[in-house]
């Protein structure tokens, strides 16, 4: 029993953990497919904020197991108000689940006001539609 406590011990401090790198980075995502109700892990995602003369490229990542990118928001900056796109990388996921798609790839384009200290974007994806919303 005395190891189980011990696993269970680790599991939690492994959470906390994720959770801690999560709140320290001002910007995460997280993919599911609803054709499976399964994360999707392996799609790319770039960041960009827009600036006067087009959008300016801030980060890219691919999602892990769970589907997530906890820290999508480049590491040592700060936050600044303004105009980001997120786009999810769709098509070429699902062409490596052998899956055709009508949409190649998923735009996201929010507002940063700095009303809250993290934003998070979920991306709910099948071959001919999805639905995203401003998550916590």
């Amino acid at each position: 029993m005395h190891t189980l406590h011990k696993l269970l011990a680790a599991a939690a401090l492994c959470g906390l953990s994720s959770l801690a790198m999560a709140s320290g980075n001002p910007l995460s995502v997280h993919v599911l497919n609803l054709q499976d109700g399964l994360p999707s892990p392996g799609v790319s995602v770039t960041l960009e904020k827009h600036a006067e003369n087009g959008w300016q490229a801030l980060n890219q990542a691919v999602t892990n197991e769970q589907g997530r990118i906890t820290a999508l928001y480049p590491q040592g900056q700060a936050l600044q108000s303004g105009t980001y796109r997120v786009t999810f990388k769709t098509g070429d996921w699902f062409k490596q689940q052998q899956t055709t798609s009508f949409f190649p790839e998923v735009p996201v384009i929010f507002a940063v006001d700095g009303s809250v200290a993290h934003y998070h974007i979920p991306l709910l994806l099948s071959p001919y539609g999805f639905s995203t919303y401003r998550g916590n």
